[in-house]
């Protein structure tokens, strides 16, 4: 006796079940998005737009017509006469040589700490990791009394040499919380095996640790550099002779006591600022990835 296999009916499927739901189509949606970054793109340009008009206006002009008017006539003397009112001849010399000596101190410092919070076993590691990053949340501020108390007690004041001091101490926090985040994520199986070979942890450190992190010592030496090339407080603070005086401190000069030099206050911040255009222009890839290398788990 054969069975009959019982016949399955499926209802019929309505038109709204099997229609997918209707998406915008892409298309549109990217220009809308295109739209929305250029528009954001020209808010975030706009000062600096803003700022070379003025420096390639006259102050005549800048005067009578107002800072947001397009300038009736262009001039090119505003530079030349920025550069010998700001004394960027000297300024440029000092702010150089400061950055030259406090950036790869910092970066070698804050390697070397970043290192041992990082790999090695130590004791109080954590009491450590909170102090060097308590500094992140002391405003600089309310430091400035107590560090020029300090510093003209030591006879530090007036000098490119006494800035260093509260440079290191104020810049090293954001730089080992970057150089120690990067640096966990090297695996340990690595320095293992080259101290299984004999090398100390000064080897370790100096032969595959700094090769091995290059991306992001050289993020960190790029954003102390520009910290340290704008610094003003400090340097204001600090520094009292013109032979001594940084760029951000010098552009003071534009500002009198009856009138300012508007159009050549521009002029004189666009030749402060070239370098550091140049440095994100050329060097933008390296800050990007040393600043997310760390980020994420390999």
């Amino acid at each position: 006796m054969t069975s009959i296999a019982p016949v399955r009916v499926e209802a019929p499927v309505g038109p709204s079940e099997t229609a997918p739901a209707s998406e915008p189509p892409k298309g549109r949606k990217g220009l809308v998005i295109t739209l929305v970054l250029v528009v954001v793109a020209l808010f975030w340009i706009s000062p600096l737009a803003l700022l070379v008009i003025t420096a390639v206006r006259p102050l005549s002009d800048f005067i009578s017509n107002g800072p947001l008017s397009w300038p009736d006539q262009f001039t090119w003397s505003n530079f030349k006469d920025a550069w010998g009112i700001g004394n960027f001849a000297t300024t440029y010399r000092n702010s150089a040589l400061l950055a030259l000596m406090k950036v790869p101190l910092g970066v070698l410092i804050a390697a070397m700490l970043g290192y041992a919070l990082a790999k090695l076993r130590m004791k109080f590691r954590r009491t450590v990791m909170f102090t060097v990053f308590l500094g992140l949340t002391i405003p600089i501020y309310i430091t400035i009394v107590p560090v020029f108390i300090m510093m003209r007690s030591a006879g530090a004041t007036d000098s490119l040499f006494g800035l260093i001091g509260p440079y290191l101490a104020f810049g090293i926090p954001f730089e080992v919380l970057v150089l120690q985040s990067f640096f966990r994520q090297i695996p340990d199986e690595i320095l293992e095996a080259a101290k299984v070979d004999g090398a100390g942890d000064w080897r370790v450190f100096f032969t595959m640790i700094l090769p091995l992190s290059l991306p992001a010592l050289v993020t960190v030496a790029i954003l102390d550099a520009v910290a340290t090339w704008n610094e003003f407080l400090f340097a204001l603070i600090l520094l009292n002779s013109d032979a001594n005086k940084t760029i951000p401190v010098g552009l003071l000069n534009f500002q009198g006591q009856f009138a300012n030099n508007n159009t050549g206050l521009a002029a004189g911040i666009l030749i402060a600022v070239v370098p550091i255009l140049i440095a994100y222009t050329l060097l933008q890839r390296w800050i990007v990835g040393g600043l997310t290398a760390g980020a994420t788990k390999g």
